[in-house]
């Protein structure tokens, strides 16, 4: 490339009187060739709409006008991966591979996406995700992936879930049934023959034989796999001691368990955890209120949820509930250094309040890169200031699942983001608080692992403020729905999974309230999450016409 460039330059510097006219003909043609390829290509991905496009997806996902010509040095991590996120739709591709794309996403952004996704025609979108209602929405297929294998599956996430519970519940009572016929006919011929014997009847015993022979002929599947009726020579090849093939009951995966110590102590008098009286506030050198003349009340054991577009200040009231930043594990009453600037924030005298930021997962990575030999174990007894011992600080990271060498070999950088979680779960609740404050804490977790948390907050005993954009997560946990009852928009019938768990006492559970922060200003919602959706969907059919 350094000889080509000094070859260039020395053409450049020549005169014309000394070109060759044929070489300068042939640098012509090939000028002309290069143009046209280019111009080709450019037509070929559409790239006089590049910049619609782009700023369409931005908008999308929830940059402002303001924001779209700022240097990417000037962004926030969450705001780069929504850039890198626009960057991967705004191509042309046949196959999309979307990893966690709903990460950092308000739920108008969430809902643009899925509406931006399912309107492709012409691409094929792969999609990992933990955010089940985003999943129903985009996926026309699954892939699963179980015991080394994958299975595939035409349909999306919810009605996955109801046919295979139905089709488990099928062949389980059709197993019990052919176990109880199969029973009835072997004692009938048992009798056939112990009364052909007594009596010298070898016509009844060859009766007796014929109808055993008759009896592994039907008893299995009646039909194939592909729905057929059963043949022997085509849908079972091979030696067999039946006719047919066995009846197997599918099995679920074992479940994720997760459990909490769910009963804070004594508060001794009675009273509200926290009593939020008019308060607004402000940042220094910045002259628009973040929160204005908002109120909240929070009793022992009422469910909160927070939701609110990114940026609206739910961060903020947190930490002004809280009465310190977010770095901060809990607090008692009387340690509060973040005030208001007008209003007042009454904390009960004996409460502890617990929380999991959104950036508790950064901050262990930052911590683990700090103390690289530091593990999950060691920090949680150095939390603890002596109140553990080993034994009891390994059964709380146990019951959160981070057992055995895990925890006490594997540094903490080296942990997943799901296992990170874990133990910031662990060093708020190894002495649980009376109000636990949730901050995205869904977003490192996978599906089955946000179910098994559902289920062990339904028992928590103190207070809950949740701040998420996962719909379901917020119905769970505040709205008090039970999360073993599957119901989809796209057609599937509302349907019990709780038979055959071993959480059935979970379909009642006390209802709270969400409220809506917006311009600074806190509504109680009375439609709840669904009335949130409602105006979320309303919100991103604006969001690229800004």
């Amino acid at each position: 490339m350094e000889e080509q460039l000094a070859a260039s330059q020395t053409s450049l510097d020549s005169s014309l009187q000394q070109v060759d006219p044929l070489q300068m003909s042939e640098e012509t043609r090939r000028a002309a060739d290069l143009l046209a390829d280019i111009q080709a290509m450019l037509e070929l991905i559409n790239a006089a709409a590049a910049e619609s496009s782009a700023r369409t997806v931005l908008l999308g996902l929830g940059f402002s006008m303001d924001s779209l010509d700022k240097p990417m040095s000037s962004l926030s991590g969450g705001w780069r991966a929504r850039c890198d996120l626009a960057c991967a739709l705004c191509q042309s591709p046949d196959v999309l591979l979307l990893d966690e794309p709903t990460n950092f996403l308000d739920l108008p952004s969430i809902i643009w996406l899925q509406d931006y996704i399912t309107s492709l025609d012409s691409v094929t979108v792969v999609a990992v995700t933990h955010d089940r209602d985003f999943a129903d929405t985009v996926a026309d297929e699954l892939l699963i992936l179980r015991n080394h294998n994958i299975e595939t599956f035409r349909g999306n996430l919810s009605l996955y879930e109801a046919e295979r519970l139905s089709n488990q519940k099928y062949l389980a009572r059709m197993k019990e049934a052919q176990t109880r016929q199969k029973k009835h006919m072997e004692q009938t011929v048992q009798q056939n023959i112990t009364a052909a014997r007594r009596t010298g009847d070898d016509k009844k015993l060859k009766q007796a034989a014929s109808r055993r022979k008759k009896l592994d002929e039907r008893v299995g599947l009646e039909v194939s796999a592909k729905g057929t009726r059963f043949k022997l020579n085509r849908d079972l090849a091979g030696y067999h001691f039946t006719n047919r093939a066995e009846i197997e009951v599918p099995a679920f995966d074992p479940a994720v368990r997760i459990t909490i110590p769910s009963e804070p102590c004594d508060l001794r008098f009675p009273g509200a955890l926290v009593y939020v009286e008019a308060i607004s506030y402000k940042y220094p050198r910045i002259s628009a209120e973040v929160l204005r003349d908002v109120s909240l009340t929070i009793r022992l054991g009422e469910r909160v949820g927070l939701a609110g577009l990114n940026g609206s200040g739910k961060t903020t009231l947190v930490s002004l509930v809280m009465g310190c930043g977010e770095q901060s594990i809990e607090i008692s009453g009387g340690t509060a250094s973040l005030a208001p600037s007008k209003g007042t924030i009454t904390r009960h005298s004996r409460a502890k309040f617990g929380r999991f930021s959104q950036r508790a997962v950064e901050e262990l990575e930052l911590l683990g890169r700090k103390e690289p030999s530091l593990t999950a174990l060691a920090d949680l007894m150095r939390t603890a200031a002596g109140a553990l011992e080993e034994q009891d600080a390994r059964r709380i990271l146990g019951a959160l699942g981070l057992q055995g060498s895990t925890v006490s070999e594997v540094s903490i950088a080296a942990l997943s983001g799901g296992q990170k979680v874990r133990h910031a779960l662990a060093k708020i609740l190894w002495s649980p608080p009376h109000l636990l404050v949730l901050d995205e804490v869904t977003t490192h977790l996978d599906s089955d692992t946000i179910l098994a948390l559902i289920v062990a907050l339904k028992a928590y005993q103190g207070a809950l403020l949740v701040v998420t954009h996962d719909r379901f997560f917020m119905r769970c946990v505040v709205e008090g729905e039970n999360p073993y009852m599957i119901t989809n928009q796209r057609g599937v019938d509302a349907l019990d999974m709780s038979s055959g768990t071993d959480h059935e006492e979970d379909a009642e559970a006390p209802r709270g309230t969400v409220y809506r922060l917006f311009k600074g200003q806190l509504k109680m919602l009375e439609g709840g999450m669904t009335q949130y959706e409602e105006i979320a969907a309303r919100a991103s059919s604006k969001l690229t016409s800004r």
